[in-house]
């Protein structure tokens, strides 16, 4: 039998709500053997049942698999019907079994009603990465689930060591739960663009899904341009403007890795001849650069992970999108993105304003972009919709 957590006289609403997290200080009391990553049972100060869910020591205690006094406990039958159901919305996307896109995300966390699971689809195989102990622990569950949805997978490879709390996991090591590699290039299409993807060494997952309709968009207005894309990672923003008509296209990197990634997914477009790329701090290059673009891309890695560091990132963004604006020809273009979920669209959009101030260019807003439809954000947690972007006009 689990544990049971009971909380607080007053501290159930947030449940009531389908609120997927517990905090440690909505805790009253706990019975029996309470362990970090073990499913727990969730019940009110009445002792009414409130529902499932992994129990972890910290801020977020327990992250909630299900609710309601008929709650289901993670068993191999729960782990497959929410998984089919995330396979099942990601097909009505459109996004699985079509010629011209094959990576997608199959899970979201909590967007998928599965707190701390990111899976990602690539091809023929899946990438799992847990972010909590009870993640970790279901993997063989997981892997099993998988299998049974998702028709012709060939291979599982879990990404958790670098994600899995180290205390939870000691020694966590990444590897394949199910298949292994096949020796050979990993190639994928998204929209048609293919793309080498290491999901073994690169970062995340291996690949950004969460761009891509961001990099449709871009190709609409990528035609003739000049285009700078910084922090490109493999360079996703750099293929789809190349192979929309882009006069040039600019890369910068800091990793040395990502940069030669890119440069294979602009050989695989066939375009490297209109290519450069540069294994550079932005915003070093941005000091080093007399260079004017007509399209610049800022798409830098999360500048905070917490809310202690939400000032600092601010000026962050403020001061990477001083040095792009000061770098785009009049009447160019700004694609502008956050991926720091504590810092909200309102607050990037000021950072954004005061950065045009600061360049002294007058700017407009063309579009408020956020993540795709495979990385969808429950109703009742909000604090899913963590990418945020602008299309600026720059005079």
């Amino acid at each position: 039998m689990p544990a049971t957590v009971t909380l607080k006289p007053g501290k159930d609403q947030s449940l009531r709500r389908r609120h997927p997290w517990v905090f440690s200080g909505a805790i009253g009391r706990m019975q029996g053997e309470v362990v970090e990553g073990e499913v727990v049972l969730v019940q009110a100060a009445n002792g009414e049942m409130l529902g499932v869910g992994h129990y972890a020591p910290g801020s977020i205690a327990v992250r909630m698999l299900d609710f309601g006094p008929d709650a289901q406990l993670p068993d191999a039958t729960f782990w497959e019907n929410r998984l089919r159901n995330a396979y099942q919305l990601r097909q009505g996307l459109g996004l699985t079994g079509t010629g011209s896109t094959d990576v997608y995300r199959l899970t979201h966390a909590e967007g998928d009603g599965l707190p701390g699971l990111i899976i990602d689809v690539y091809g023929d195989t899946a990438v799992v990465q847990a972010h909590s102990a009870g993640m970790y622990k279901a993997r063989p569950l997981i892997a099993a689930a998988l299998q049974a949805v998702i028709p012709g997978l060939r291979a599982i490879y879990d990404k958790s060591a670098e994600t899995v709390p180290a205390k939870a996991a000691p020694g966590a090591q990444n590897g394949y739960l199910f298949g292994e590699s096949n020796g050979q290039e990993h190639v994928v299409h998204e929209n048609g663009h293919p793309f080498a993807v290491d999901w073994e060494t690169g970062q995340k997952t291996g690949f950004f899904i969460d761009q891509r309709d961001n990099r449709s968009l871009l190709a609409r207005y990528a035609p003739g341009r000049r285009v700078l894309n910084t922090f490109c990672y493999t360079g996703g923003f750099s293929s789809y403007a190349l192979q929309a008509g882009a006069e040039l296209v600019h890369s910068v990197d800091s990793s040395k890795k990502a940069i030669e990634l890119t440069e294979r997914n602009a050989a695989l477009a066939g375009l490297e001849s209109k290519h450069a790329a540069y294994a550079e701090d932005v915003f070093s290059f941005f000091k080093s650069t007399q260079e004017q673009y007509d399209l610049i891309v800022l798409d830098p890695p999360a500048f905070a992970k917490h809310l202690s560091a939400r000032h600092n990132a601010l000026m962050g963004y403020k001061r990477l999108n001083a040095a792009g604006i000061k770098h785009i020809a009049p009447g160019g273009l700004l694609f502008t993105f956050s991926c720091s979920q504590v810092v909200s669209a309102e607050l990037f959009e000021g950072a954004v304003l005061a950065a045009a101030i600061e360049a002294g260019r007058p700017a407009r807003i063309l579009h408020r972009l956020t993540q795709p439809a495979d990385h969808p954000v429950s109703l009742f947690h909000p604090e899913g919709e963590y990418l945020k972007g602008l299309v600026l006009a720059v005079e």
